[in-house]
């Protein structure tokens, strides 16, 4: 299609990589950025980029991506459990800060022509443009303004971003306990001199820390020095002494963005504008630099603007709709991640790796054998070992559990005599207050005798993965035998499962995947 002028709203990474995308293919059309803030007045610390994105990012506009990694730095990732430390080679995982990113996106977007204005607040409406690129951010005005479809769900957690002046060596998760509850952190480094720590924690600590009141009282374009202080003392550890440092640094809950429609007339959203993916899992960065492949693409194949936005949103609402559930899977981890410090760090990584049921054991064994070695033995109390076949092997050892001796982990006949309880009413979200509810009549059950609980429902595999996240909370919190039942097409996932110490026994359906 023709196009001579074209406006993108928002100077962040995804709009200033879909400018110069668009710049390079059609040399001809006039692409201008409009940025409501300065130049070099962005707020943040470092962002991730994984070896996937890379390959992207390569593939659309290396030399874009040459001077991204050249500014970046490396690091693999570290689980921090007790006096455990477990390390995990990431596979070119890169940290790059925010600032320098978006140097290099307006640096290399400048270059190809595309000209940047900054300082004024701009709406769709008013835009001389053949198309524009909405890319304002996860509180677009544009999608509040338009005929989007969108919907924002909240999460329960709280956390705040900050950041360190020293480079970590590695990325690290780290859970402290204080005398108010336990904060985790997912901090990773930068570049050379910095790095960023993400903390997290439940409502219920927050409260108790009486950061519900440092929140109200700090203004939204300044930090929370009381949350900063509590938070530098408590992880004095992996901080090696240095401070935390502030950049509009205050506590909130993570907003998923969904939109039934990624485009209106003449306007297109991209990134965090249309969709948003929990950051322990997805990135904001990521999705809006691979959709601004997708939509430049799109503008080259068809001949009308209804038309390439339709076929952008076809390529890539699969992917981030993907996504997006594996981030859902991921945050209801870690807004639950307390529950699960008793494992040992190998066996907890394990669990952090299969967490979405994106990684499957196999494949984090071939990378990172040492960690799924020590993580087996934990399971099985065993010496450390890396079976031939992992899946086959978890569902062979035997189980000893409260007197009773059960030759392999695949519940067979038998089942009758150990007084188990079904429990089919498997909420998606297995720690809202329908599951609460679920883990009370269970708790009840046990009081009355209950030898445990088996968990049925579809034979769908996301069904399998929710019913054994119910089942790893109703394990903790009431107890007894733990079974979940699935089909046998889905065995390396049940298998995953118990490794992980999300339930005792698996049972076969027999039915397909």
């Amino acid at each position: 299609m023709e196009l001579r002028r074209v406006a993108v709203l928002g100077g962040g990474p995804g709009g200033l990589y879909a400018a110069r995308l668009l710049k390079l293919a059609r040399p001809s059309c006039d692409v201008v950025v409009h940025e409501q803030g300065e130049p070099g007045t962005t707020f943040g610390f470092g962002v991730g980029l994984a070896a996937g994105t890379q390959r992207n990012l390569q593939a659309a506009d290396p030399d874009t991506l040459r001077d991204i990694l050249a500014a970046g730095r490396r690091h693999d990732m570290t689980m921090q459990a007790g006096d455990r430390t477990v390390r995990v080679h990431s596979d070119r995982l890169i940290g790059i800060a925010r600032t320098e990113l978006l140097a290099v996106l307006q640096r290399h977007a400048e270059k190809a022509g595309v000209r940047l204005e900054y300082g004024a607040r701009r709406q769709a409406a008013g835009l001389d443009a053949d198309i524009v690129i909405a890319a304002d951010g996860i509180s677009s005005a544009t999608r509040q303004a338009g005929d989007f479809g969108g919907t924002i769900e909240t999460g329960r957690g709280l956390y705040l971003w900050c950041g360190t002046g020293f480079a970590l060596t590695d990325a690290v998760f780290a859970p402290v306990e204080t005398e108010h509850g336990i904060f985790v952190t997912h901090a990773y480094p930068y570049s050379d001199t910095q790095s960023t720590f993400l903390i997290e924690t439940d409502e219920a600590t927050w409260r108790r820390a009486g950061f519900d009141a440092a929140t109200e009282q700090t203004p939204s374009d300044a930090s929370d020095l009381t949350s900063l202080r509590y938070l530098q003392e408590a992880f004095a550890g992996p901080l090696q002494g240095h401070p935390l440092i502030g950049n509009r640094t205050r506590w909130t809950r993570f907003r998923t963005v969904r939109c039934q429609r990624w485009s209106a007339g003449r306007t297109v959203l991209l990134g965090d504008a249309a969709h948003t993916a929990h950051f322990s899992i997805g990135s904001g960065t990521k999705l809006a630099m691979e959709d601004a492949i997708a939509l430049v693409g799109a503008l080259g194949e068809e001949p009308d603007a209804a038309r390439a936005f339709a076929r952008y949103e076809a390529a890539r609402r699969p992917a981030v709709e993907r996504l997006q559930e594996l981030a859902r899977r991921s945050q209801l981890w870690w807004e639950s991640f307390p529950a699960r410090l008793q494992l040992p760090a190998e066996q907890l990584m394990v669990a952090y790796m299969t967490r979405a049921g994106n990684v499957a054991l196999d494949r984090f064994a071939a990378s990172n054998p040492h960690v799924v070695a020590a993580a087996l033995g934990q399971y099985a109390d065993l010496a450390p070992q890396i079976p031939p076949d992992i899946t086959s092997w978890i569902l062979d050892q035997p189980l000893r559990h409260e007197g009773r001796r059960f030759a392999g982990r695949v519940l067979g006949a038998g089942a009758d005599g150990l007084g188990l309880h079904t429990i089919s009413d498997v909420p998606a979200d297995p720690w809202d207050q329908a599951a609460d509810a679920v883990i009370a009549r269970a708790r009840e059950a046990r009081a009355a005798g209950a030898g445990g609980f088996r968990f049925t429902g579809p034979a769908g595999r996301p069904s399998v993965l929710t019913r054994m996240d119910l089942a790893e909370r109703v394990r903790t919190e009431a107890g007894g035998l733990i079974v979940v039942e699935g089909p046998a097409g889905l065995r390396a996932d049940l298998a995953a499962g118990l490794a992980s110490g999300r339930a005792d026994l698996v049972s076969f359906t027999g039915g397909p995947a």
